[in-house]
């Protein structure tokens, strides 16, 4: 499996490489600031790329932005964000896209390296790979559940305790479209987008637990 790796500290960097090399993926490219990044990602569509969010020259946005701007030309092109910081705007545009392949992982949150490789490979998969800590940071600025309806929140409780649809609907003595109209407009409702994998079911969960 190729992989990219854009991460501007020398040591962890090469860390990577080789932790990588060593479970079997080709790292193609290691890059250590933004400048090129957009342009690398495109030449050489990696089966995954692990790219921090801030890097040269600005240590701002970098990682992040060239992600977005090369999975506009790449759609789905599986980018693993592995960062010490949550950055609110661009995390969410790149975590609502429908096409998938796309992770958010806190560099001092990984408990052991198997953790990791195997966010790795989900995420070159296509499927969405989310710390927790990310989501409950993207959730505190949105907007109140207030704006729901009394069904709507009652709907939301049932997914916070794990109910399938089918089960919600026997729950509420509904059937399981009414069911599906109320999680449609609850996604609405909180902001978040359609989506081709269930991290915003995850999203509108977390919303209600953190009320």
């Amino acid at each position: 499996m190729r992989v990219l790796i854009a991460e501007d500290q020398p040591l962890l960097r090469d860390g990577l490489t080789r932790m990588l090399t060593a479970y079997g993926f080709e790292v193609v490219v290691a890059l250590d600031d933004g400048s090129q990044l957009t342009e690398a990602l495109v030449e050489h569509r990696p089966d995954v790329s692990v790219i921090d969010v801030r890097l040269p020259p600005s240590f701002t946005d970098e990682g992040l932005r060239s992600v977005i701007a090369a999975r506009t030309e790449v759609p789905g092109l599986p980018v693993l964000i592995l960062s010490q910081y949550v950055e609110q705007l661009y995390a969410r545009e790149l975590l609502s896209d429908r096409a998938g392949g796309v992770g958010y992982l806190l560099k001092d949150r990984i408990g052991d390296v198997q953790q990791f490789i195997d966010a790795l490979r989900q995420v070159a998969a296509g499927a969405t790979v989310m710390d927790p800590e990310v989501v409950s940071q993207l959730l505190q600025q949105r907007s109140s559940l207030a704006v729901l309806t009394p069904r709507e929140r009652d709907v939301l409780r049932l997914m916070a305790e794990g109910r399938s649809n089918a089960a919600i609907a026997a729950d509420l003595t509904i059937t399981e479209k009414s069911v599906s109209n109320h999680i449609n407009a609850l996604f609405a409702k909180l902001g978040l987008p359609p989506s081709a994998d269930g991290h915003r079911r995850v999203l509108a969960v977390l919303a209600y637990l953190n009320q």
